[in-house]
C-alpha cells in the first residue's frame, strides 16, 4: 500500500460560507462541521475530500496551493459556477489538456 491523498484543506475566514459554495459546486454534502473546520464528503468517483479551515490572519500575497478541476462542457460549468458566486479571473490552457 502506497501513499494516498485523503484531503485538501483550504485556509479561509468563513468555512461555513465557503462550504455552501463548494457543496453546490461539487454536489457533495458536508461530512462534518466542527465550527472552525468543515469537511465535505469526497466525490462519488473517488478522490480527496475538501476541508475548509478557519484561520485568524488574512491572506497576503499569492495562494500557494490551487486545485485543478475538469468538466466535459467547460463553458457550461463556468456559467454554473459563476451563478453560484464564483468569479472567473482568467483562462489558462496547457498543451494536450
Amino acid at each position: 500500500m502506497g501513499l494516498e491523498m485523503g484531503m485538501i484543506t483550504v485556509d479561509c475566514a468563513e468555512p461555513q460560507r465557503l462550504a455552501e459554495f463548494w457543496t453546490a459546486a461539487l454536489g457533495v454534502p458536508v461530512a462534518a462541521d466542527y465550527g472552525e473546520f468543515v469537511m465535505l464528503e469526497g466525490p462519488a468517483s473517488g478522490g480527496p475530500r475538501l476541508g475548509l479551515q478557519r484561520v485568524p490572519e488574512p491572506r497576503t500575497g499569492k495562494n500557494r496551493v490551487h486545485v485543478d478541476f475538469g468538466a466535459d462542457d467547460r463553458e457550461a460549468e463556468v456559467r454554473r459556477l459563476v451563478g453560484l458566486g464564483a468569479a472567473e479571473l482568467g483562462r489558462h490552457s496547457a498543451p494536450g489538456l
